[in-house]
């Protein structure tokens, strides 16, 4: 299954340097050498060689590239990995994975999950209630109290004056 990973926006420099913009939750576990990503929709494999953060952006090059003109294919493509290529302890999960997962709030079941929102001050869980209406809970240990993605449950709290 792949998981989508940002998108490569344009090069950087002669030696065929790509630059991303990710918003991944789990960069550290993926931006660095020898790790696999698929770019473009026909998912091509390629195999990172090196790997900086600059600015906001995530730079790599590929392995077997050294020029500008063998990566331009790449410009404007989507990247993604392989959710099984990425080695998480027991109890994590990507951040996507609690999209679909009932909001269960004093043991009553309250909405779902239905997109995750990157802004600056926050990562936001917007939530379609049971009552039709969206609201949004900061992905913040004071307002999560525990995620169980076997069970696609997120137990919240301290969340009543969040709800429309």
């Amino acid at each position: 299954m792949y998981r989508y990973l940002g998108k490569i926006v344009n090069t950087h420099g002669i030696k065929g340097e790509l630059r991303i913009i990710s918003d991944f939750d789990k960069k550290n576990l993926v931006f660095k050498p020898s790790f696999s990503i698929y770019i473009g929709e026909k998912f091509q494999k390629e195999i990172i060689e090196t790997y900086r953060p600059h600015k906001n952006f995530d730079m790599i090059t590929l392995k077997g590239y050294q020029n500008i003109n063998e990566v331009l294919k790449y410009v404007n493509k989507p990247v993604y990995i392989k959710r099984e290529d990425l080695i998480l302890q027991d109890g994590e999960y990507l951040l996507e994975e609690l999209i679909d997962c009932t909001i269960v709030l004093e043991k009553e079941k309250i909405g779902k999950i239905v997109e995750i929102v990157y802004n600056k001050a926050n990562i936001l869980l917007k939530v379609n209630s049971n009552l039709g209406k969206n609201f949004y809970i900061p992905y913040q240990k004071e307002f999560i109290e525990k995620v169980n993605i076997q069970k696609k449950q997120v137990i919240v709290q301290n969340i009543q004056g969040l709800i429309i």
